[in-house]
């Protein structure tokens, strides 16, 4: 009788997206039906969109947005690694779920988690950037700065995505997670697409 291997997955988010919020709860439905142990780690579109030509209005958001994935990074630098996913779900939350605006999602939630309020300063600080940076280019190197937030690497291969709403769960995550792996298992694969029809469908009852 053989067993087969945990697989070890890597995600890497940027709490100010949307779309990699989906993908996280889904992410966390695959934990239930297949044998992955997920670490979770930060990318930035703040990082990513440096030196583009941007919309106003989203050079705007990609300015404030370096404030959510700094307090994450402060986080791990001070408590460890096991604080990343629930600070990453208590600022989800409260940005997509409860529309709030940054500075009040920080604060909740710091609060929630019992951790001390001075890591809020991170937000507007650049202590952690040096580890956010190095942290976002890991994601990067694997998968090609032409893609955004998520990115997701398991046992020696990585991919965008998927982008998927409202997140799958129970077996249509598992299954959905065992097409993904298998495309991105297969030399010479790229890219599978189709344009999106409605936005994030957040799952309040999560």
């Amino acid at each position: 009788m053989t067993t087969t291997a945990r697989a070890a997955a890597e995600f890497w988010f940027d709490p100010l997206c949307p779309w990699a919020w989906m993908t996280s709860r889904w992410m966390g439905e695959v934990q239930e039906v297949r044998d992955v142990h997920v670490t979770w780690s930060v990318m930035s579109l703040a990082v990513l969109n440096e030196g583009r030509d941007l919309p106003e209005e989203y050079a705007a958001l990609m300015e404030q947005g370096w404030g959510p994935v700094r307090v994450v990074v402060a986080a791990r630098r001070e408590h460890g690694d096991d604080i990343v996913k629930p600070l990453y779900d208590a600022l989800g939350t409260r940005i997509h779920h409860e529309q709030q605006e940054y500075p009040a999602a920080i604060a909740g939630a710091l609060e929630e988690l019992g951790l001390p309020a001075e890591l809020a300063d991170a937000a507007t600080s650049d202590t952690y950037d040096e580890e956010l940076r190095a942290s976002h280019q890991r994601a990067i190197d694997l998968v090609g700065d032409d893609v955004g937030t998520p990115v997701v690497a398991v046992d020696g291969v990585a991919f965008f995505g998927p982008v998927v709403t409202p997140a799958p769960k129970g077996e249509a995550a598992g299954l959905l997670w065992d097409g993904c792996v298998l495309v991105a298992r297969t030399p010479g694969f790229y890219e599978l697409k189709r344009s999106r029809t409605q936005g994030p469908i957040f799952d309040t009852e999560d």
